[in-house]
Order: structure tokens, then sequence, then C-alpha cells
């Protein structure tokens, strides 16, 4: 599928006719409008196809591709001159005698700075239709896979690792920071989508923008270390029993993948270097979710940050992935749906976290683990605060209180402060500050706190500002010094002050 070497004329010219319709992400927005855009993000395709009726090149392949309808022979070859027969071939369209329909999605995607295109499975359940897919169905563009891609550090770093990779989409963005990028998966429908996904967005039509790999988990690259492993695994926390969807289930029982991988990355990672996982995780009855993945990160040498996003109740998790394998309606739905929560209970699972980790080998004796519940809004992309967290670590996590002391903070850049109290009163009841990008956090202080950090402009160090709300306040500065630090730790490693 596009990946052989004789192919590659097909794929350039292939990429040039997506170019030219142009068949992107904004090309397709804007042809649609917002309301049919938003339909479709709904999978309904009713409002897309009445936009897409003017025969032009971008209308044919959105319907051909997006929209899923087949399209007339002729409105296909002005679309994509010269190329129905060869792609038909290679298995990416099918044609009878005056239509062409599309076998796989050709799928228009970008960032801020690419378009690119990701071939990948049909979209199953359009306009209501049944959404059953088999067990090596290959997903597209998802919102974990957006959300991996907003998670991760896209700082420049010489190897990365995408961990089941299924379409590729991980390490297209890996590709434009890394120098070398692997992808592996153990599909091997994803495998070769994953290689032609990289072929048609290679610059250099020799050589594909990542190489991918067959086999499960860290098998792949034994032996191999990266700077950066990325991974959305199948992490659908079930009995493993039944069929086997292996974008999503891993065939081992609970969050046991995860564990494997959050347990095993740091042999696989170089110094200073990252892996980013979204996962699920149980809630074991009488054991905190903290602590069950403290005990995953114990032995690693590696600094981590957990959030944990949402919780879901066993009921809503099972009836999620029986609709997302189609099986509402099948004549053994209440079994499967009784036989999974039969088996939570023998686990003594309560619930199901779901989030995100960032684990850094920093190799510390005692690294630094941060753990927390944050359902709230956060700013996307959070990536870039993500690798600021890890520039506070190095910076203070460690340090002493004279060390701390004679620090020159600053405030972050979007922190606002907000009080509370009666109109025209001299003092607020509450004072608070707010965080305004990333992860949105808000703290009430007290004032010898606000006023530390009111000061904190570089200037002065902490020490010189604690000394002067200690004269101003009345009290005694080595004991406001005591009471004080400890906030400051705080106000640092959240983000408040750099």
């Amino acid at each position: 599928m596009l990946r052989d070497s004789d192919a590659a004329a097909l794929r350039d010219a292939l990429r040039d006719a997506l170019r030219a319709a142009p068949y992107t992400v904004d090309g397709v927005a804007g042809l649609l409008g917002a309301d049919a855009h938003r339909a479709l993000m709904r999978n309904e395709t009713t409002p897309g196809r009445r936009a897409t009726t003017d025969g032009s090149p971008l209308s044919t392949l959105t319907r051909l591709f997006a929209l899923q309808m087949p399209v007339t022979l002729d409105d296909a070859e002005r679309a994509l001159p010269g190329l129905v027969d060869p792609l038909t071939v290679a298995g990416i369209l099918e044609r009878s005698v005056g239509e062409v329909a599309a076998r796989v999605d050709l799928r228009a995607y970008g960032d801020e700075d690419h378009d690119w295109w990701v071939v990948c499975d049909l979209t199953p359940g359009l306009d209501g239709s049944p959404r059953t897919v088999g067990p090596e169905h290959v997903l597209g563009i998802s919102e974990a896979s957006s959300s991996l891609a907003q998670l991760t550090v896209r700082t420049p770093v010489g190897s990365a690792l995408d961990l089941g990779t299924g379409c590729g989409v991980q390490s297209l963005h890996l590709a434009t920071h890394a120098d070398r990028v692997v992808g592996t998966d153990v599909n091997p429908r994803a495998l070769a989508m994953a290689r032609a996904t990289a072929a048609i967005n290679a610059e250099d039509p020799a050589t594909p923008a990542y190489e991918v790999r067959d086999g499960s988990l860290f098998a792949p690259v034994h032996g191999e270390r990266f700077d950066l492993i990325a991974t959305n695994p199948p992490f659908v926390v079930s009995p493993a029993t039944g069929e086997r969807l292996v974008y999503r289930d891993s065939g081992l029982p609970g969050d046991e993948v995860v564990r494997r991988i959050v347990s095993e990355a740091s042999s696989y990672l170089n110094p200073g270097g990252w892996c980013q996982v979204l996962a699920n995780w149980v809630h074991v009855e009488g054991q905190p979710w903290t602590e069950r993945i403290s005990g995953w990160l114990e032995g690693t040498g590696c600094d981590a940050w957990v959030l944990q996003r949402e919780v879901a109740d066993l009921p809503t998790y099972v009836e999620m992935w029986l609709a997302d394998a189609g099986l509402q309606g099948a004549p053994d739905y209440v079994q499967r749906y009784d036989t999974w929560l039969a088996w939570f209970e023998e686990q003594r699972i309560e619930a199901i976290g779901f989030g995100w980790l960032s684990l850094r080998n920093i190799g510390r004796d005692e690294p630094v683990l941060r753990l927390e519940e944050w359902p709230y809004e956060i700013e996307q992309p959070i990536g870039p605060h993500v690798a600021a967290w890890a520039e506070r670590t190095d910076a203070y996590a460690g340090a002493s209180d004279d060390a701390l002391l004679a620090a020159h903070l600053v405030q972050a850049e979007d922190l606002v402060q907000e009080s509370v109290g009666p109109a025209g009163a001299a003092d607020p009841e509450v004072i608070l500050v707010r965080l305004q990008r990333g992860v949105r956090r808000a703290r009430q202080l007290d004032t010898a706190e606000a006023g530390l950090v009111g000061a904190c402009d570089g200037e002065l160090s902490v020490g010189q500002i604690i000394d002067a709300l200690a004269q101003i306040l009345g009290e005694e500065p080595a004991a406001l010094r005591r009471a004080t630090l400890p906030t400051v730790r705080e106000l640092v490693a959240d983000g408040y002050l750099h």
C-alpha cells in the first residue's frame, strides 16, 4: 500500500493532486462551512453532502474520503488525474463501470505548520449506520490521539519512539522535531497503513517520514534507547475475554499493559528522556489510585507528573466500550455487560481513571512524583507546560531553604490576582491568584503570601522580600521565613512563580 520503491511516482503524483485540490484540513473546513464541519465531527454527512455538489477536485475528494460517498468516474479522474486505476490496484479505491468509492480513508490532517494525510480505515457509524468494526480496524484521528499530540513535549531530540503507532499520527508529529522516529505495532493492517502514511508524507520520496516495526510493546526496540517515547496504548480495562479489537484491547487483563509500559520505560530512555502515556488505570477497593501508580514507578528513577483527568463509574465505562465495538443491540449484549461487571467485582475494582502520565528519566535517588486529580479546564497544548514543570523541578526540587531564600523569582506571565470582599472595604476577605494557561490552577493566599507574590519581579531575593514583609506586618523575620517558605516551594512547583 504505497510503500514499495516502485510506487514512488504514484506517491508523488497523489501528494501533488491532494495539494492542488487543496485537500487539507483548512481546505475541507472552508468548503464545508462551520455547521457542516461540526455535523461531520458528529458522524453526520448530510450537511456536508449539500456543501460539496460543485464537482471541484476538493468537493470530490471530500465526498470520496471524508463523507465516504461514491463519486462519478469522471469527477474522480479530474481530482486524481491518472491515479484512479493505480490507487485501485493499491487498495485505496475501488471502481465500477461509472463510479469510484474509497476502500480506506485518506484523512486530511495537520498542525499549525504542516499539511499531512493519514491512511486509516473508514469511519464506522456514519449517519446512524452500524458501527461494528473488525478486530484489525485501524483508527484515524481520534480525541485520544489529539490529546497525546498536545501532551507531548516538543523540544528537538535525536530519537523518538511511537509505541503502538496505529495509522502513524504521533509519528508524523514526532518527525517534526526528532532526527529519527520509530513506530511500532502488532496489528498487520496498522503496520501497512502507518507505512503508507509515512510514505505519502515523506519530503524525500526515497526516505519515509519514519520507520515502522512489527512487534509488541518494547520488543521491536530491545537494546535501544530514545530521547522521547509517546504512546496511546490499547488501554481499555477488561477481563481480556471475547473478541479483541487490537486498537483498544491489549489482550492483558486490567491495566497491566499500562503498568508494563510505565515500569519498563526507563530502560529504553536516554538520560533526561521522556515517556508520555495516555491511559486508563483501575481504582481498587481500599487502595488510593495514587498509591497504585506510585508503585509502578518505584525503582525507575523517573520523575513523574500524572494528571487524572476523569473517573468513570463501572456501568458507564462498560456501556461506552460496548458501544464503541458496535455491540448495542447484539444478541449477547446483556451477557457481555454482565460478564464485564462481574469481573470488576471479582477484582475489587471500584472505578476507572483516565489521564496523562509524563515520566522523565532523571536518575534521582529520590525522584519527584506529582500525582494529582485535575478534571478542570486545561489550555492546550499542555506539552510546553510539562517541559516547564521539569525545568522548575530541576531548579528547585532539591534546593535547600537557604538556596530558595537566595532565589530571585518572577510571576508566571499569565498570573492574575483576584480579591473578594465587601465593596469599599479596606482589605479583601479572600485573595486568589489564578493561572490563565496550561493547568489553570487557582490558590488562596494570606496577606503575607500575597505580598510576596506581588513583589516577585526578579529584583529582590525571596529572603529580602520576606524580611521586608516582616517589617511591614510587624512580625519576626525568622518566624515569617519558616512559615512562608513551604508555600513558596508549592508556588514554584505549581508554576505560579518561576
